[in-house]
């Protein structure tokens, strides 16, 4: 499954019984503070079989026995590019959020700096609904392990969601993050749990003109791994 473009629709075609039961994680606060698990049953993503895997880090050319100490490093490929820009889109992905998610003053337009496709109109719809129920998150989600799955990089068709790509497993934990209501009581579960895996694509719509600064997080689906070790 590709990355749908901005504003695209997501039909989940879940039950009522099901979108009841995701309504009410929602509003225990069992997933709205996750930033990545959150309302994935509507975002789920996932990599299609032709997504080309990372490039291995460049291996340093041949030198003499004294190499010159102005010699230049071997040019880092376009694969290996894209994935030290899409992780750092992903770092800023869960800072953002978790700010939003602090201040109910925050601009929602802040989303968009770190957000596209399916997984921007899910954090829009999860904070909305956040901040009718008077509800803000305090601390914030750290990032574990993150994990490079693959690089895509092609961009023959933007229209029809043929971007370049880069699929990033994380391993986040929100043991420092609580969700409270208007009275500063807390509405998570005490049986939540403070880390799991998801998988992102991280996708790039204006590749052409900003190859660096232009990858934002377009889905994002629950992984079935061990949990990694919270704070």
């Amino acid at each position: 499954m590709r990355a749908q473009p901005a504003g695209s629709r997501h039909t989940s075609g879940h039950t009522a019984e099901e979108a009841g039961q995701h309504t009410m994680k929602i509003r225990l606060g069992l997933i709205s503070w996750a930033t990545g698990a959150l309302v994935l049953a509507a975002v789920a993503g996932c990599s299609d079989g032709s997504s080309n895997p990372p490039s291995a880090t460049p291996t340093p050319s041949a030198t003499s026995e004294a190499p010159s100490p102005t010699s230049s490093p071997s040019p880092t490929s376009p694969s290996d590019v894209a994935s030290a820009d899409a992780t750092k889109a992903m770092r800023s992905y869960f800072a953002v959020v978790s700010q939003v998610g602090q201040n109910p003053k925050s601009p929602l337009k802040r989303l968009e700096t770190v957000a596209t496709s399916t997984q921007l109109q899910a954090l829009e719809t999860l904070h909305r609904g956040q901040r009718d129920r008077g509800r803000r998150q305090t601390g914030s989600t750290v990032i574990k392990e993150l994990t490079v799955q693959s690089v895509n990089l092609d961009n023959s068709d933007p229209a029809a969601g043929k971007v370049p790509t880069v699929v990033i497993d994380v391993c986040w934990d929100v043991s420092d993050v609580d969700v409270i209501d208007r009275d500063g009581a807390s509405v998570v579960s005490p049986g939540r749990p403070d880390t799991g895996w998801t998988r992102y694509s991280v996708a790039n719509y204006d590749y052409t003109d900003d190859p660096n600064g232009g990858w934002r997080v377009a889905t994002g689906q629950d992984l079935k791994e061990e949990p990694c070790t919270a704070s």
